[in-house]
């Protein structure tokens, strides 16, 4: 029987997903969602999202199966499941915002092939407990979702000086209004670069090298530290 999921374990896990493992900036997985869909905010969190969903049941259904699994079916298996979810995502964007779902396109069904839903499925799920693979798809996702976002941000914001842009595809034509100018709109600025994939490939490098300084910075700080002293107790 899976055991419960304890506190440092989870923190562990939920590290590994949002910094230490992060599948967009760590692993570099799934770079072909990662380097189209991020031109801006909306549609790289929207896909990140639906990827994280898709991983989250994935990665449970995995680890609740993975006894009764021979291990030569297992790829194909995981596969089908995955695909299972993908199709429901799909299938509810189309209905729910379907103006998004026509923006992400083939991507959405294209989650059932992104390496980092197998890959989790693979290395994680399919040795651990329905908690634990259920919380590293999770955050695994969320950690993509994150590099999404912050790549988003940054491609919109240069390429076209606003943010939000699409906002409407998920909220109506009303969240129109909602959409950031940081350059007035009557600036008619744009800059081509940043919005092409090019621009994704330079961000996306700026992103590593901004991790790396910052892991690099935190092993400096760590080593400078004067070493902590036992705390004593008293005995009666």
């Amino acid at each position: 029987m899976d055991k419960l999921i304890d506190r440092g374990e989870a923190k562990a896990i939920v590290h590994n997903g949002l910094w230490k493992q992060n599948a967009g900036i760590v692993q570099i997985l799934g770079m072909c969602p990662v380097l189209v869909m991020s031109n801006n905010i909306i549609n790289g969190v929207s896909l990140g999202l639906a990827t994280s969903l898709v991983m989250l049941i994935s990665g449970m259904a995995v680890a609740a199966i993975r006894r009764f699994v021979p291990n030569e079916l297992r790829t194909p298996i995981f596969i089908l499941i995955i695909a299972a979810l993908v199709t429901m995502v799909d299938l509810a964007m189309n209905a729910y915002v379907h103006g998004l779902y026509v923006v992400l396109g083939i991507f959405i069904p294209l989650i059932t092939t992104n390496c980092i839903v197998l890959a989790r499925a693979e290395a994680f799920a399919s040795k651990n407990g329905v908690l634990q693979s259920g919380l590293d798809g999770l955050f695994m996702g969320l950690g993509l979702t994150g590099v999404l976002a912050v790549l988003g941000a940054m491609r919109e914001l240069v390429g076209q000086g606003t943010l939000l842009s699409s906002i409407d595809l998920l909220f109506g034509p009303q969240a129109k209004d909602w959409v950031i100018h940081v350059i007035p709109a009557d600036a008619h600025y744009q800059f081509l670069l940043a919005m092409l994939p090019p621009g994704a490939f330079i961000g996306l490098g700026f992103l590593v090298a901004g991790k790396l300084a910052l892991d690099r910075r935190a092993e400096a700080r760590a080593k400078a530290a004067p070493p902590q002293p036992a705390s004593e107790t008293a005995t009666v």
